[in-house]
């Protein structure tokens, strides 16, 4: 297949997907073409069968904002029309699937060509951005003109028809995890550097917006070390790191909290740490945590949104309610007291991913998806 992908190409884990995603496809024979802004963030080497399109912004003193869903569906159009793509698949409903459903219906009028397009809704885009007054009428709209629709978790499934009266099939297709890549390794040797005198390692990876509250991984953090010996690992950056920042000096421990800002060497972050920490208000499905678990690490998450599809509470981590700091601080000190039912955790976390999110099972559910959509 000839495949277009659109993403926001930043670190957020709908573009990181989508990276991934067109990746596997390359791998797998299939031409891909990314269309977006920026290169996507994990597209840092030269790969066979993948191509990259700018989408050029034009500054212009007559418009005050940047008129980007226009200069998207301008530049689908060119690709569409020069590489005779058999699908676009755009990942995040604003503004991608209203720039590829005008692109689809100029293709259709002016050039004679039926593009066939594919949306991956993954979360804000439905439970945040699409419920402002202003775009609620145009998620509605793209989402039931796409050809084909795809969600990360049932969650968000059932989220979308609920929000906007959604009359459309829905698939739901999990994120995946490269288990080849995101795997335990033994004696990291970063990890003697953030643990000198072999403390536990917590760790949490997050964009560091309010949603994902950071200062709880903190106050957590906090109350485990008053217990054992540990030290903690953030890693990303965002409008909230100032404030944990600040937290951490008023707490008297930042001499062992590591910020490590925006990171690619993620696999190395997660094999030098003990535990994972993901104590958000919303997650539509829980990437980062995903990845912690391919690399055998306990999650301890809140009960929110896809994570409860994602970790089985008492098996492969914990489940609390948001802001019950005590109960998730307790639940990390059980599992770094208890070195067998660590280990029991850990080979847990790493079989369910292995199982159930590894990437060649789905990436083979998109190919057919893809299949079935083109065959309509």
């Amino acid at each position: 297949m000839n495949i277009g992908i659109t993403c926001y190409p930043t670190y957020g884990g709908s573009g990181v997907v989508a990276t991934e995603l067109g990746k596997s496809l390359a791998e797998k024979g299939h031409k891909v073409h990314f269309i977006s802004y920026g290169i996507p963030m994990r597209l840092n080497h030269l790969r066979e069968n993948i191509f990259y399109h700018e989408v050029e912004m034009s500054n212009y003193p007559l418009f005050e904002f940047p008129l980007y869903s226009l200069a998207l569906a301008s530049k689908i159009i060119e690709v569409c029309d020069y590489e005779k793509l058999d699908l676009m698949h755009v990942h995040y409903a604003i503004p991608h699937s209203v720039s590829a459903y005008l692109a689809k219906q100029i293709l259709k009028e002016n050039y004679n060509c039926k593009m066939k397009f594919v949306t991956t809704l993954h979360g804000t885009d439905i439970t945040l951005v699409g419920l402002e007054p202003s775009f609620l009428p145009l998620v509605k709209f793209s989402i039931e003109k796409s050809d084909g629709v795809t969600a990360v978790s049932k969650f968000l499934k059932e989220k979308t028809i609920i929000n906007y009266q959604i009359n459309k099939e829905i698939e739901v297709i999990p994120n995946f995890v490269d288990i080849e890549v995101y795997k335990p390794k033994e004696d990291c040797v970063f990890k003697s550097h953030f643990a000198p005198n072999g403390e536990k390692i917590l760790v949490h990876i997050s964009n560091f917006r309010p949603v994902k509250r950071v200062p709880d991984v903190i106050k957590i953090f906090y109350e485990v070390k008053k217990k054992i010996p540990t030290k903690l690992i953030l890693a990303g950056d965002g409008p909230d790191r100032t404030e944990c920042e600040r937290l951490v000096r008023e707490l008297k421990i930042k001499n062992d909290v590591y910020f490590l800002g925006k990171q690619e060497a993620v696999v190395d972050i997660l094999n030098a740490s003990d535990l994972f920490i993901m104590p958000s208000q919303s997650e539509s499905f829980g990437l980062s945590a995903l990845e912690a678990m391919a690399c055998g690490l306990p999650t301890i998450t809140t009960s929110v949104g896809g994570l409860p599809e994602l970790v089985v509470h008492n098996e492969t981590g914990y489940i609390a309610e948001i802001g019950d700091i005590n109960r998730m601080a307790k639940y990390a000190i059980d599992l770094l007291t208890n070195p067998t039912k660590y280990k029991k955790f850990s080979e847990s976390a790493r079989k369910r991913a292995v199982e159930f999110f590894n990437k060649e099972k789905i990436v083979k559910q998109y190919e057919e998806f893809y299949q079935r959509i083109i065959n309509e």
